[in-house]
């Protein structure tokens, strides 16, 4: 069973969350400050039991909490705790309220925390002040019944080793209350599935696999062996996420979000799977039953994807991946494909072969990457194009 997850906020419904700057909070005294902290916290609680009614009433299966949900919780100086709020123990009781109808309703909730929250950080100031922020979020999942809170593994800092064992030395300082919630998602700039599996199995923390990501971001893993690994790190139902890029594959930067999802991005091993997708689209909500009435369609197109090889104007061989070669090459012509051919303009395709999918693009592509120049002159000379 598939449950396909809304993030955070909605593109048409008319429910809304509240915030507030620490500006504005910083110009009032504390008792108004207090007040008003406590007014917006109230106001979101019953935001989320709206998200929550929405969501039971369109098969949305899981909802993804703002991590603002309790306003400048825990900036420096004008966060707070929940107890100095006039409200705090009604704020408590409407968020557990919100948990109760999620429980009854067998909708799912997860938060997933600002990229400011980074465990490995090399500034240590910066470790405390994310440690603070899981700790606040999994107390609120705690009265919502969420069972996920999800970071990415931070940086490389130009050691991954070291960076991951700093990632699981930190993790060792949390509570028992934020520790069991949190997973970690592979990121489409500097840790892949490959990475961050061997941190998952040695702490026991559960991988949120991110297939755009990983697309972006590909390692020796398939989609399918990425996928069969990422769920053998979960001691409850997986959480996935699921993306396309705004301008396609073949676009200038792919790892940015379209509105909706084209369900040929949907993997075809994850559809027998049980497992919660969220769905990170900017339309929201339209996005999440736009592909909910896909999904029950059964609508998939195969697409083939080609490995080619370029010729370019100094007589270098340029080696890529497109569902679409011709409208491919025009873009290296034009000189927006790659950096590589734009200062070796014009190109000539010289060899095209169709693979199935991209997964098995990429792996021909690294293939042929690691050809010798002989060895792709004689590809490019058994074949024909």
């Amino acid at each position: 069973m598939i449950r396909l997850g809304l993030c955070c906020m909605f593109q048409e419904q008319p429910i809304k969350f509240a915030n507030t700057t620490v500006t504005a909070i910083g110009r009032m005294n504390r008792a108004d400050a207090l007040a008003k902290l406590s007014r917006l916290c109230l106001q979101n609680a019953e935001a989320l039991l709206a998200s929550l009614r929405y969501c039971a009433g369109n098969d949305i299966g899981c909802f993804r909490v703002n991590s603002q949900i309790l306003p400048v919780k825990t900036h420096p100086t004008s966060g707070y705790g929940i107890e100095e709020l006039p409200d705090g123990q009604e704020i408590i009781r409407r968020f557990k309220e919100c948990g109760k109808f999620a429980g009854q309703h067998q909708l799912r909730t997860s938060f997933h925390p600002d990229q400011f929250v980074v465990l490995n950080s090399q500034r240590a100031d910066v470790v405390e002040k994310s440690l603070l922020e899981l700790e606040y979020q999994a107390e609120v999942a705690e009265w919502i019944g969420a069972d996920v809170v999800n970071i990415h593994g931070g940086g490389a800092y130009g050691d991954k080793s070291k960076a991951l064992a700093d990632f699981a030395r930190n993790v060792d300082r949390l509570s028992v209350r934020a520790r069991s919630r949190l997973t970690v998602e592979n990121d489409d700039k500097i840790f892949s599935p490959a990475d961050l599996l061997p941190i998952c199995e040695s702490t026991g923390i559960p991988l949120v696999y991110d297939v755009h990501h990983h697309r972006c971001l590909p390692d020796e893993l398939s989609i399918e062996q990425a996928t069969e690994k990422a769920l053998a790190t979960w001691n409850r139902e997986p959480m996935f996420h699921l993306s396309s890029p705004l301008e396609g594959w073949d676009g200038p930067k792919p790892e940015r979000h379209h509105d909706y999802i084209d369900v040929r991005d949907f993997p075809d091993i994850w559809r027998k799977k049980t497992l919660t997708v969220e769905v990170e689209a900017k339309a929201k909500e339209l996005a999440v039953g736009k592909l909910l009435t896909d999904l029950k369609k059964g609508a998939k197109v195969d697409t083939p994807w080609f490995v080619y090889l370029l010729r370019c104007a100094d007589g270098s061989l340029y080696t890529g991946i497109s569902n679409d070669a011709p409208r491919r090459i025009e873009k290296h012509n034009a000189g927006t494909a790659s950096r590589y051919t734009r200062s070796r303009l014009p190109v000539v395709l010289v060899y095209q072969e169709e693979q199935p999918g991209r997964s098995q693009a990429l792996k021909r592509e690294l293939a042929i990457k690691g050809l010798s120049r002989q060895e792709k002159e004689k590809l490019i000379k058994d074949v024909k194009v």
